[in-house]
């Protein structure tokens, strides 16, 4: 594992219910890179990516994800993983019934915050970097389709992670919307984490040009690394 990379898989299997999906993984992912994930629906993109939080179990060969071995990882050790990730979800996943402030403060004492100063400091700080200081006091449903995953971004931040995993955050957003999620992501992983995202949007490859991993027939694929004009994928 060279000095810098914070993702490592090396023949790697995937499965979804006991089917094998992905076999014989390989990728590595440096600090301050951003990545996408793309590939089918079925192909093993989110499977992929709940390897790498501890939420499906690694059955063989080895991977290290911030510091930490998944092969045999014990129970106790996957909630400090997760502190070391942060997740972006396509659906949010807010808590409707709480304010914007009180979502971030539901996930800061999840994980072991209980400094009440520190934590509010946190919460400004992590809202001010998605453009959202001034709207911690409102709900979810106040606050538009974008707003809402600024918000996910930012809890994704509270914890100061190595790593963020994104699950189409761009889903269900319109074009506009996305770009303004693309530039906040982008300005993350120059912060020095490493940003893995899964997307279906192939139109944003050519306003911002990443590395991309391809979910196909069982296999993930480096589409930018050199290849023989047989194996060259084509980009969408």
């Amino acid at each position: 594992m060279a000095l810098d990379t914070i993702i490592e898989l090396q023949n790697v299997s995937v499965f979804q219910k006991n089917v094998l999906v992905l076999s014989e993984v390989n990728l590595e992912i440096e600090r301050g890179e951003f990545c996408y994930l793309i590939g089918r629906t079925g192909t093993g993109k989110s499977s992929l990516l709940k390897i790498l939080y501890g939420d499906l179990p690694m059955v063989d060969g080895y991977g290290k994800v911030a510091g930490f071995e998944l092969k045999d990882i014990k129970e106790k050790q996957i909630p400090f993983l997760r502190r070391k990730i942060g997740i972006v979800f396509q659906d949010f996943q807010l808590l409707n019934d709480r304010s914007i402030k009180e979502n971030l403060m539901f996930v800061m004492r999840a994980t072991g915050w209980n400094d009440k100063v520190a934590m509010e400091e946190r919460m400004e700080d992590v809202l001010e970097k998605v453009g959202l200081r001034t709207k911690g006091f409102k709900m979810p449903h106040q606050i538009s389709g974008g707003e809402q995953q600024r918000v996910v971004i930012a809890r994704a931040l509270i914890n100061d992670p190595d790593v963020i995993l994104a699950d189409e955050p761009t889903g269900n957003l319109d074009p506009e919307t996305s770009e303004g999620i693309m530039e906040l992501m982008f300005e993350i992983s120059k912060t020095g984490r490493a940003v893995l995202m899964a997307t279906h949007d192939y139109r944003l490859f050519d306003k911002f040009p990443a590395r991309i991993f391809k979910c196909e027939n069982g296999r993930v694929i480096d589409v930018n690394a050199p290849a023989p004009e047989t194996e060259k994928e084509e980009q969408e």
